[in-house]
């Protein structure tokens, strides 16, 4: 997966700087050859790095791609939550073809591409109830048309409902073939996270998607998103009472990954994430022969967002 690639090295740029600039370095005069080892991983910022920006400083989501222009990143992904001028639209149709024409001018006008969008909050697609569970298949279709529009290759939803394991796996499959049926035609792909509850037994959730048994049907193992259980049942915004192994879900998701989550909470001195192996899960990331986009989505509290984006970043750069 890594390429031998020629740069034109100038001895007052860093190695790191030219890793992240290498279109600038386009035109520099050619005083040396030498040949250096490329990463083997092109890197996406998440969104959701920057939700507090968006969702408490007022920062606009569509500064996104200027964000992650600025900070090195080559792809983008979305998450649909923090565009309430779709969300709250009295019209979302209408909404959403503003929302792709926007996105294609900002993402084409900063050199970045468009990944997938994290689908939130409309409707539980792993339900008994037939009228929910239909009308959240039918609200994910417009982001799914959004997602062609746009060139990215995935949706990315959340599979919320039943709390009983065989009925939360019988009702997902349901959902999972109707939107991967739509989807397919449009070469879109539909992934799920490690994001909570039964979408976190790692075990639970790859023999759902082996049933699905559909080429577009896949998983996006988040580094850090394994909690099964949560004081007082909550969903979010309490302790963890019982989760999965990190390191056992990832392998066990990576084989039918389409996307990959670097989620980080804080670092130490030397730049290290301090609550997980990063070493040991990249690993298992190659070991899979995974080669697309990694995508850093910083969720911690200690750093600012931006410090935080960053050390990921610096890190994921010189693990590769």
């Amino acid at each position: 997966m890594i390429k031998k690639i020629r740069l034109t090295a100038v001895l007052s740029i860093g190695v790191g700087a030219i890793l992240l600039g290498l279109n600038s370095c386009k035109n520099i005069p050619a005083k040396k050859t030498t040949e250096v080892e490329a990463p083997a991983y092109k890197i996406s910022l998440a969104q959701w790095s920057i939700n507090k920006m968006i969702r408490e400083d007022k920062v606009s989501p569509y500064e996104f791609a200027s964000l992650a222009s600025k900070w090195g990143f080559e792809g983008l992904e979305y998450v649909s939550q923090l565009y309430t001028d779709v969300t709250k639209s009295d019209d979302p149709n209408a909404a959403i073809k503003l929302f792709v024409q926007k996105n294609n001018e900002l993402s084409a006008k900063f050199g970045l591409k468009n990944i997938l969008i994290m689908v939130d909050d409309e409707g539980n697609l792993a339900t008994r109830n037939e009228v929910e569970r239909l009308t959240a298949i039918e609200n994910h279709k417009k982001w799914i048309n959004a997602a062609a529009a746009m060139d990215c290759h995935s949706i990315r939803i959340n599979l919320f409902g039943e709390t009983d394991p065989e009925l939360w796996k019988s009702y997902s499959k349901l959902s999972l073939i109707a939107l991967s049926e739509y989807a397919l035609p449009l070469n879109i792909n539909i992934i799920v996270e490690n994001h909570g509850y039964l979408s976190s037994d790692a075990g639970l959730l790859m023999a759902l998607i082996n049933e699905v048994n559909m080429t577009n049907c896949g998983t996006l193992p988040d580094f850090g998103n394994f909690c099964l259980k949560r004081e007082n049942n909550e969903l979010w915004n309490a302790p963890c009472t019982e989760s999965y192994d990190n390191y056992k879900g990832v392998a066990e998701m990576m084989p039918r990954a389409f996307a990959v989550s670097a989620k980080s909470y804080d670092f130490d001195g030397e730049g290290n994430e301090t609550t997980l192996d990063y070493q040991r899960l990249i690993s298992i990331v190659k070991s899979n022969g995974y080669d697309q986009y990694i995508g850093i989505e910083y969720e911690g509290s200690r750093l600012s967002e931006e410090e935080g984006i960053l050390a990921t970043r610096d890190l994921l750069l010189k693990l590769m």
